[in-house]
Formats: C-alpha cells, sequence, structure tokens
C-alpha cells in the first residue's frame, strides 16, 4: 500500500485561541501519518524523521471535519519521502500539504 488516510473532526482542544484548528496539530499528524505510510507500505523499517514542512493554505473551525491522506512518493535504499494532505471534507478545499523525509535506517547488527 502506497496510500494511507484518514479523517477526524476538529475539537475545542486542538484549538488556538482564535477558534482555529492549531498548526501544531497538523504537524504532528504529517509525522504520525507520514510514519504510517512508510510501515503500511512494506519497508523493513519506518526510519527517522529528517524533515517536515508544512505548507498552510487554509485554516479549520471547530468543528470542520478534515480528511487527512499521505501518499509515499519516494522509497530509495537509504530515504523515503512521503506528501501528506490535509482537506476540508465537507468542501475537499485544500487546506495544508507537508512533505516528510525519513532516513530508512538499516538494523544494526551488532
Amino acid at each position: 500500500m502506497r496510500r494511507f488516510g484518514s479523517e477526524f473532526p476538529t475539537g475545542v482542544a486542538s484549538q488556538s485561541p482564535a477558534g482555529y484548528l492549531r498548526s501544531g496539530v497538523m504537524a504532528t499528524l504529517a509525522d504520525q501519518l507520514g510514519s504510517a505510510v512508510f510501515f503500511c507500505s512494506g519497508l523493513r523499517a519506518s526510519g527517522v524523521s529528517v524533515e517536515i514542512s508544512v505548507s498552510f493554505v487554509d485554516a479549520a473551525t471547530v468543528g470542520e471535519e478534515i480528511e487527512v491522506e499521505g501518499k509515499l512518493l519516494r522509497a530509495g535504499k537509504s530515504v523515503g519521502v512521503v506528501s501528506v494532505d490535509f482537506r476540508k471534507k465537507k468542501t475537499g478545499k485544500l487546506m495544508a500539504q507537508a512533505r516528510h523525509t525519513k532516513y530508512l535506517a538499516v538494523s544494526s547488527r551488532l
């Protein structure tokens, strides 16, 4: 499997003082979902995060449902890259896009 998706409602615990979904929540989800994509793709190791970047283009208010989809873009011998899209479930409008790069460490035989 090279894709992995999920959806969730935004809640009060994850809102900013202005009433929007906190950007750190999306960064954390990008990290977790990115790791799940590597794991579900049958790779021997989920690796170590090297870089996570998130571009925010819209905000979600409390109570909105969000769809999240991670796609494996590349998995080489030592580095892998995943793209994670955050969309509003009702409109399909892109809210944020993340890129997650991992070093795919090989287990030591020591």
